[in-house]
């Protein structure tokens, strides 16, 4: 709850925020295009396309190195999530702890322990001090980022029995 002496500014952006969450006083709502309703594994693997266009966008500017390699961390999970809601039934309120989607993607044999447990570490070193800490994104490391969440997709993709749903191209 507010105290009474933080800017009027931030609390009312702060109550338009939490309104437009609730959907309060909006009308209806208008929904990102292009993700899939419902938040079962189609929403999550058309979140990773939607992240993945995002990220060749900001590659054709040139820069945002640190946007791009955040990003291609969520299209990298919310790939695995869609496998795992989708062929191992899970449930996307599994995904809580960014972690698991590394040792879940182990776990139903979306890649070997190996693979896993090397995403898992790359998660760990290099998202978090890129993100929180003090560490800035190279182009290369941006580069390397985008191609690992493309390829991750594109495979997560292709194991998914039902098609069609991938927007990616």
């Amino acid at each position: 709850m507010p105290s009474g002496s933080d800017p009027g500014a931030v609390l009312d952006a702060l109550e338009r925020a939490e309104d437009a969450f609730d959907e309060v006083g909006h009308g209806v709502p208008s929904y990102e295009a292009g993700i899939e309703p419902g938040g079962d594994w189609e929403t999550q693997l058309t979140k990773a396309c939607r992240l993945l266009e995002v990220v060749a966008v900001l590659r054709e500017r040139d820069g945002y190195h640190t946007a791009v390699t955040e990003l291609c961390f969520g299209a990298t999970e919310r790939s695995i999530e869609a496998y795992a809601v989708a062929m191992a039934g899970d449930e996307v309120a599994d995904f809580r702890d960014h972690e698991y989607s590394y040792e879940r993607a182990h776990q139903i044999g979306l890649f070997e322990a190996g693979t896993a447990e090397a995403m898992m570490d790359l998660y760990g070193e290099n998202r978090t001090e890129s993100y929180y800490g003090g560490g800035r994104p190279t182009e290369a490391q941006a580069t390397a980022m985008s191609d690992l969440a493309r390829a991750v997709h594109g495979f997560a993709t292709a194991q998914i029995r039902e098609g069609g749903v991938c927007r990616c191209d």
